[in-house]
């Protein structure tokens, strides 16, 4: 339903059209059943509920509560092994001896309590075999029924619900900003995307799709519907809608399986191929790059069948190698390789974005002279290329001064190569004198507030939304690098997954580092008690789906806390039905379930290649704890994932990405300070309109302001 995709994304419920009556017990009602999952209804939102009749508010009333619960992740049961958890979780070794015990009667069999500890020591035991080993012994009414009622404290969660427009409003609305972001959107707004292009096909469109994988999207639907292409420039552009429409991967990372295409369609491809080559046969450049996927989709086009698209033929011999093409890429390598940089420098600056993100290269390999060419074609291309390449390189270069402890590359797939840092320091002068031009063109490109600016003090440690691949979708997940601060006393670590069709083990552990990122424990399904940290015991399948708790009260020491998630056996990330990880935190006399919605902080889904997912860090300081966003994926192996055997690898990317510097919403800010007014927000309401820029906006800015919240962050990023 596309009101409860709208609720989701923009925390905004869509008016309903519904006939007019009386439901004021209606409206009571959501607001009591929205505080029991942390949220709460804004003035409008119950006025116009109760203002609706009885049926329709009814309806209504139901899909938030739904769209809401299933945002936190409190729309399935999670039950933990242990039912008095975190009370009465037993020795480890103490727990597998009564396993194996239990095991040995059924048998009728005896055995010492030092026999059986030197059997499980022995490694010689399979615990998966063991009896009621991995598998709940207790249903979840039970689990319930063991707890007391979670005793609410004021720092708990309550976000707040608007009253949107009508749905066809807000679709529209939502449409048009991800189809026209500046930033690559990730797979979960990719989808929302496609489903908002069906239903907004020949409406409002966007003035300009900027992201190619976008263009993709939006070209595939209309592919599919019989509309006219729009956006299409370049021959990779017709790839990627290739891709698209075949289900495979629009960001070529990937290569794609083409489907059989209908007739229409490979005449729409091959005109659009024809239409861009026509009007710049240097465009056939590009096809060298994906040669291979090019002869593939020839295989699907037949465009030998179309002789009227000559330029569409092209395209396909210079993929068979027929005709020989170097494209602009391949000069400027051929001549860093031949030490010719002031001719790689020239040859790239027909290409802006592609100059700016070699530029590094290009200063740390060319001469005295040559480097002030070098920053002479970076200097001219910064007009031309895209505010995100701008900030990109600004981070970039904020970076330079010395070598990082290690260098880490994490793909679009958030999967992360770290290696040693060999590349030398860009001398500081340079670094100063880049960073000054870029700043420049930055403030240039943020648009003029005609308002002032208002802005919450906790949005500033929040990355630039750089790229939507850098991030999970969930409930308030920041983006990679951000920081949010950790209130309470416990932080309760929850991890979710279900099975599709076969036998499937996730497990939740807790690797602790010290300040030098040295091991200093961990709280695993091998170790379930460290300092204080518990482990709610290990689940080994989850057909009706399965969670596993880790509470770490936040004086338990360790300087940094990582989370993990591992696949020990069966289905990958992105092949279960549904998996997800969060955090909670409460103070340590609240009790109540393992789970409760009002005190869950952060929900994001696990949907990512490797064997290992990173969701965050959390970091301690005398300041207090932050949880540091990471969204990192690490191949592992196949199989029996252990966080013993990974505490290295964990620990390198850890600290590689605590020690980068990110850009932050506070950069941006600080930007607009020489042509805004810039006010630091205290909770109290303004009285004149504003530009308010902050987690979750306040309900009642006065008429005429606008809010840059969550999920709309990205809209601040220049064009």
């Amino acid at each position: 339903m596309l009101e409860k995709l709208i609720i989701q994304k923009t925390l905004r419920v869509p008016a309903s059209a519904g006939a007019a009556g009386d439901s004021t017990v209606v409206a009571r009602q959501l607001d009591v059943a929205l505080l029991d999952v942390g949220f709460s209804a804004s003035r409008a939102l119950l006025e116009h509920i109760g203002a609706l009749a009885p049926a329709p508010a009814m309806d209504l009333a139901a899909m938030v509560v739904s769209a809401v619960r299933e945002l936190v992740g409190d729309h399935v049961r999670h039950n933990a092994y242990f039912i008095g958890f975190p009370d009465d979780v037993p020795d480890t070794t103490e727990f597998w001896t009564d396993r194996l015990r239990a095991a040995v009667f059924a048998g009728g069999g005896t055995a010492t309590d030092e026999q059986l500890r030197d059997a499980v020591a022995s490694g010689a035991v399979n615990l998966l075999e063991l009896p009621a080993y991995g598998t709940y012994q207790h249903t979840y009414a039970e689990l319930l029924a063991a707890h007391d009622e979670l005793v609410t404290a004021a720092g708990d969660r309550v976000t707040l619900l608007r009253l949107g427009d009508a749905v066809d409003v807000e679709a529209t609305r939502l449409y048009l900003a991800l189809a026209g972001s500046n930033t690559p959107l990730g797979e979960a707004d990719l989808a929302i995307l496609s489903e908002l292009a069906v239903a907004c096909v020949d409406g409002v469109q966007p003035a300009a799709i900027p992201v190619r994988e976008n263009r993709a999207v939006l070209n595939g639907i209309r592919l599919v519907l019989g509309r006219p292409l729009v956006g299409v420039d370049t021959t990779t552009d017709v790839l990627r809608l290739a891709c698209q429409v075949s289900g495979g991967d629009a960001s070529l990372v990937t290569p794609t399986r083409f489907r059989a295409f209908r007739r229409p369609e490979r005449r729409v491809l091959l005109a659009a191929l024809n239409d861009v080559v026509g009007a710049s046969p240097s465009k056939l450049g590009d096809v060298v790059r994906y040669a291979e996927r090019w002869k593939r989709l020839g295989e699907r086009l037949h465009p030998h069948e179309y002789d009227q698209w000559p330029h569409a033929q092209a395209v396909f011999e210079v993929a068979r190698g027929e005709r020989r093409i170097r494209n602009l890429a391949g000069r400027a390598e051929a001549a860093v390789r031949a030490g010719a940089i002031g001719s790689a420098t020239s040859v790239l600056s027909a290409a802006p974005g592609l100059l700016l993100r070699s530029a590094d290269r290009l200063l740390r390999l060319a001469s005295q002279p040559e480097r002030t060419a070098v920053v002479d074609a970076v200097t001219g291309a910064l007009g031309s290329a895209s505010g995100r390449v701008l900030l990109s390189l600004r981070e970039h270069v904020d970076n330079r001064l010395t070598p990082a402890s290690a260098r880490m590359y994490a793909s679009r797939s958030r999967s992360a190569w770290v290696g040693p840092d060999a590349r030398p320091p860009l001398p500081a002068e340079l670094v100063a004198e880049l960073s000054s031009l870029l700043d420049t063109e930055i403030s240039a490109r943020l648009p003029q507030q005609d308002r002032p600016l208002l802005v919450d003090p906790e949005v500033l440690d929040v990355a630039l939304p750089l790229s939507g691949k850098a991030a999970e979708a969930g409930f308030a997940v920041l983006p990679r690098g951000s920081r949010a601060p950790v209130s309470g006393e416990l932080l309760r670590f929850f991890m979710y997954w279900r099975q599709a069709s076969r036998r499937t083990d996730y497990d939740l552990s807790v690797l602790l580092l010290d300040d030098e990122f040295h091991d200093a424990g961990q709280v695993s399904w091998t170790n379930y008690h460290h300092n204080g940290v518990v482990h709610s015991g290990d689940i080994t399948e989850a057909t009706n789906g399965a969670t596993e708790f880790i509470d770490m009260p936040l004086t338990s020491g360790g300087h940094y806390v990582v989370p993990q998630v591992y696949i020990y056996a069966g289905e990958s990330f992105d092949e279960v039905a549904e998996s997800m990880f969060g955090y909670q935190t409460r103070t340590q006399d609240q009790r109540g379930a393992p789970f409760d919605a009002r005190t869950v902080r952060a929900r994001s889904h696990l949907r990512g290649k490797g064997r290992i997912a990173l969701p965050m860090v959390f970091a301690g300081s005398e300041a207090g704890w932050q949880a540091v966003w990471l969204h990192l994926y690490l191949r592992g192996r196949p199989s029996f994932n252990r966080v013993e055997d990974n505490t290295f690898t964990t620990a390198d990317r850890v600290r590689a990405l605590m020690e980068r510097r990110y850009l932050t919403i506070a950069y941006l800010v600080d930007r607009w300070r020489a042509k805004a007014e810039v006010l630091t927000w205290d909770g109290r309401l303004p009285d004149e309109p504003v530009t308010f820029i902050g987690v979750h906006a306040p309900e009642d800015l006065p008429d005429g302001s606008e809010a840059y919240t969550l999920a709309r962050l990205s809209e601040l990023i220049p064009e």
